[in-house]
């Protein structure tokens, strides 16, 4: 479709009108039209339309000052209860799920410790199902009120075809993931790289909210990156978008599960980490469970040197691999987030120094590199916006 369709124009200033009241309403037409760079003519249209379909509605504010004999001001609103949406956030020991109205403003949320890797496609997308009705049971819904299902999870994944290459959640084997959901609870499913749903969301609702480019690393059980790059999410050109924990930190090194050697995962990733430490002898062989790393980081922060040691080694590598990034794409903003960030200044630091270290210096002034907590729901609720931005996005972008 050419950029000069009418019809794709109309569908690109609607999703912009929406976008607008989303983030700054209730607000006046007028505001709208200077915001957007509309007309106030093709602003009044399109509000029309929102407000018959009922997606936004009227609120009446009182004067104020000398004019308080005047008219009330009328502003838009969202309507919150025009859509309500689901975010599962997968990880492999456990699913976080929250229901959100159209804003995404958390309705319910729950947090399932299960063991999911290791279980086949199948059998997580039975765990999903019954998750998700309970929690829209929580939230004093019936299905039948939900739009649509985000997933997000970790790994190499297809966020337009919905399917999973390849994750420590479900295994290497390609699975379509998100038909699988999807016939399980009758509503659409988007499946997403868990690193894109934190990017949307940091641009919801986040430290990205003002911004229309930034990058978001997650650190966790692998490191991912999401990128927004003029207001929207970057996929690639095959819809998996980039793998961050998949770039080579050593030619020759350390076997990663993706069947590389020498990937940033095998060095800084919650796996890579408890890898090593098996190899140190600082643990025995095992799974990676979260108390495994867990004591791994007490032991590091109460002074144990090797185990400190990987740790630091972690932060360097990851600011390595951030310097990159500034360097190749200049972002002004990059945010890390996740719990591969635990153990706090142990890894910050030596993270902040290689950054400094190997970052362009004309690049320093204007790149800011914050951290952002994150905790189960705020996951989930990314992954339900992924589904809000598509349903608002409609019929302009069907890949985001």
């Amino acid at each position: 479709m050419k950029t000069a369709d009418p019809e794709l124009m109309r569908a690109i200033n609607r999703y912009h009108v929406i976008d607008t009241i989303r983030r700054e309403g209730p607000i006046a037409r007028v505001e709208i039209a200077a915001r957007t760079e509309l007309s106030p003519a093709s602003v009044s249209a399109i509000t029309a339309q929102l407000m018959e379909e009922g997606l936004i509605d009227i609120h009446h504010v009182a004067p104020g000052g000398d004019a308080v004999r005047g008219r009330p001001r009328v502003l838009l609103g969202l309507n919150l209860a025009a859509y309500t949406v689901v975010g599962v956030k997968l990880t492999a020991f456990r699913i976080g799920i929250a229901v959100t109205d159209a804003r995404g403003g958390s309705l319910s949320s729950l947090v399932l410790p299960i063991r999911v890797a290791r279980q086949s496609p199948e059998v997580v997308a039975d765990l999903v199902e019954d998750g998700v009705r309970r929690c829209v049971a929580d939230a004093g819904l019936a299905m039948d009120r939900i739009s649509g299902v985000g997933v997000g999870l970790p790994g190499v994944i297809d966020g337009i075809d919905g399917v999973s290459h390849w994750s420590p959640v479900l295994g290497g084997t390609p699975a379509p993931f998100a038909a699988a959901v999807s016939r399980r609870l009758g509503v659409p499913v988007l499946l997403e790289n868990d690193a894109n749903l934190v990017a949307v969301a940091e641009h919801w609702f986040g430290l990205g909210r003002d911004h229309t480019a930034f990058a978001v690393v997650t650190v966790e059980n692998t490191i991912g990156l999401g990128l927004i790059v003029d207001g929207k999410l970057y996929r690639g050109a095959h819809g998996i978008g980039p793998a961050l924990g998949h770039t080579r930190l050593v030619p020759g090194g350390l076997p990663c599960r993706c069947g590389l050697r020498g990937c940033l995962d095998a060095y800084a990733s919650d796996w890579g980490l408890l890898r090593m430490a098996e190899e140190a002898g600082l643990l025995p062989q095992g799974d990676d469970a979260p108390d495994r790393i867990e004591g791994l980081v007490q032991r590091a922060l109460a002074g144990e040197e090797a185990a400190a040691e990987l740790f630091r080694g972690a932060g360097q590598a990851i600011g390595i691999a951030v310097s990159n990034l500034v360097n190749l794409l200049n972002p002004p903003r990059v945010i890390l987030t996740g719990e591969g960030l635990r153990a706090g200044a142990l890894l910050r630091d030596p993270l902040l120094e290689a950054v400094a270290e190997n970052m362009l210096p004309t690049l320093k002034e204007g790149t800011e590199i914050l951290f952002h907590s994150w905790g189960d729901e705020m996951w989930a609720r990314g992954a339900a916006t992924i589904m809000l931005r598509r349903i608002y996005e409609a019929p302009w972008n069907a890949t985001t």
